[in-house]
């Protein structure tokens, strides 16, 4: 007897534990596929949304100086650039007056919005010191292919949709697997968080 209540105890923390990597289950929940290059709104177990996206060209990681892509858990520390006109250029998360049109000749900067993140784990405790942002990119021709400089770049349109619909605090899961199965796993897990609620 006493050891089914152990793993009863045990189960019911692990869920505890599964229900904290994504938040309150009323909050949109981002997935970031980096094989896929893709991105999912999750409302709940059900994908609400989905947007091209592109990750580093240098990788996966989170050292210092790497320009690598982290991954794991992670959650919007700070939304910036609310209600500027689409192509707005950033310069040290300030806006500068210049707007760029997509695909702008010879122009890279982070422009229209800013979403950036801190790290909930050891993996990727360095991601809000390397200012690693969901942002705008006029590259837009260049989506579907990693070529960021760690940041996850979407296109302006796209990035204002997920910036108005998020808030501070929503989880981020960057996945170094296929969009499909992670989707598949995150509702399976709501299904089981809820279902033991209930």
């Amino acid at each position: 007897m006493k050891f089914h209540h152990l793993i009863s105890a045990a189960f019911s923390l692990l869920l505890l534990c599964s229900l904290n990597a994504f938040g309150n289950e009323d909050d949109p929940f981002i997935l970031v596929s980096v094989p896929d290059q893709k991105m999912a709104v999750m409302k709940g177990s059900e994908e609400v949304a989905r947007y091209a996206v592109s990750t580093s060209r240098f990788g996966l990681g989170d050292r210092l100086g790497s320009y690598a892509t982290p991954l794991g858990r992670l959650e919007i520390a700070k939304k910036i650039g609310d209600a500027v006109q689409q192509g707005t250029v950033f310069k040290t998360r300030q806006p500068t007056g210049e707007v760029l049109r997509p695909n702008a000749p010879g122009r890279d900067p982070i422009v229209t919005r800013i979403l950036w993140l801190r790290g909930l784990e050891d993996r990727n405790a360095n991601s809000f010191q390397r200012c690693i942002y969901i942002h705008g990119t006029p590259e837009e021709k260049a989506l579907g292919k990693p070529v960021s400089w760690g940041c996850i770049r979407m296109r302006s349109s796209d990035v204002v949709k997920v910036f108005d619909a998020v808030h501070v605090g929503v989880r981020v899961e960057i996945v170094d697997k296929p969009l499909r199965a992670s989707i598949r796993e995150h509702a399976l897990l709501v299904a089981s968080v809820v279902g033991k609620a209930n």
